[in-house]
């Protein structure tokens, strides 16, 4: 079984009295992780309670902390998986530990009714939240040889665990699709009553063609004709349900500089091309230089968040069309990224961006580049 980068760190920030919560789409393994970290505490005791079985939900949503105290007596550990389901769970769980400081809590959950802010709040100083992601291509491999041939089928196919693990390319597919019909479905619909499955469709097809440029609400509003609020809407629960994610504008005040209209990424490349069914070789395709954008974002991000480096992403443009991939800040330091699949093709610093950034580092990553900037580094 593959060791996720985040399993050793989640076991070592255990506190007594404190709660960690681990977010994540669904199919990520957030609760082959779980058991992971339960089998590494075989000497203590344990009580594992799931938010989508109704008494464990009810009992851990009593609001009354005598029954809470009761729950967890004699017990060193709390294991919570899907935990969105259980009403007022920050609440309950601040209950909980006032009541058993002597016992350290773990939560797993979808971002379904944005459980971060459900647990935040009420638990302000005492929580600390990770977010698992599909397989990171540094989880994968470090020989540059291997990682090298598993970039044709990431690109593709993408790497939620169930998807990466099945060798037969047709079974892959349908993978993809009941994650795409089923689970994926399921938590946006959940976010807020939502009963429209095919305007989501709709809308991450738009999105997904669109990888790589500025996406304007207007345009998918008349596409899709639905007012502007509708779309940022469903974006948003788009992005809080762990399927996509947006960019903006770096921007330092130069007039020329783009810094409102976002662009959106998908977290897997996998479940992007599902939605728009397709499956083609690489050598068949004309969107090879979106799925390596996309494919060297998302992986750098999820690189980042597990490093916890507090880096903060962006993208650059200019109105006469100047513009940079990726943008990252680490530290007040500047570092400027241009992805190529090709590895013939030559890009320069825009002179915009290195006469107002004059400091800022600019780098190529193509695939003689890119394992340093994914895996090494």
């Amino acid at each position: 079984m593959l060791e996720r980068k985040l399993t050793n760190k989640l076991i070592s920030n255990f506190q007594k009295g404190k709660v960690i919560a681990l977010f994540g789409a669904r199919r990520t393994g957030k609760t082959t992780i779980l058991r992971m970290i339960m089998d590494s505490l075989s000497e203590t005791s344990i009580l594992l309670l799931n938010g989508e079985d109704y008494d464990d939900a009810i009992a851990l949503s009593s609001g009354r902390s005598q029954q809470l105290e009761n729950l967890t007596y004699g017990y060193d550990y709390l294991f919570v998986d899907e935990a969105q389901n259980i009403p007022n769970i920050g609440k309950n769980l601040k209950l909980l530990v006032d009541s058993n400081p002597e016992i350290s809590v773990f939560v797993t959950g979808s971002s379904a009714f944005d459980l971060k802010n459900q647990i935040g709040e009420p638990l302000t100083g005492r929580s600390r939240f990770y977010y698992l992601y599909p397989f990171s291509i540094s989880e994968l491999s470090i020989k540059y040889m291997e990682s090298l041939r598993m970039l044709p089928t990431l690109l593709i196919y993408g790497a939620y665990p169930q998807v990466y693990n099945e060798k037969n390319l047709k079974e892959k597919r349908h993978i993809l699709e009941n994650i795409k019909n089923g689970y994926m479905l399921k938590d946006v619909l959940a976010l807020d009553n939502i009963k429209d499955s095919h305007f989501i469709i709709s809308l991450l097809r738009a999105l997904a063609f669109q990888i790589g440029n500025n996406v304007s609400y207007n345009e998918l509003s008349k596409t899709l004709n639905a007012s502007v609020n509708t779309i940022i809407r469903y974006i948003e629960l788009l992005e809080k349900s762990f399927i996509i994610f947006r960019l903006f504008g770096y921007s330092n005040n130069l007039r020329k500089e783009i810094s409102k209209s976002p662009k959106i990424y998908f977290w897997d490349n996998g479940l992007r091309n599902v939605v728009i069914s397709g499956f083609n070789d690489l050598d068949l395709r004309d969107d090879v230089g979106q799925l390596w954008e996309n494919f060297c974002i998302s992986e750098r991000i999820k690189l980042q968040k597990y490093r916890e480096t507090f880096s903060d992403f962006y993208f650059w443009r200019t109105y006469d069309q100047q513009e940079i991939d990726l943008i990252e800040v680490q530290d007040d330091k500047l570092s400027a990224f241009e992805f190529k699949w090709s590895t013939e093709k030559k890009a320069k610093t825009p002179i915009a961006f290195r006469n107002t950034y004059p400091n800022a580092s600019f780098d190529i990553i193509n695939r003689e580049t890119y394992f340093n900037f994914l895996i090494r580094k």
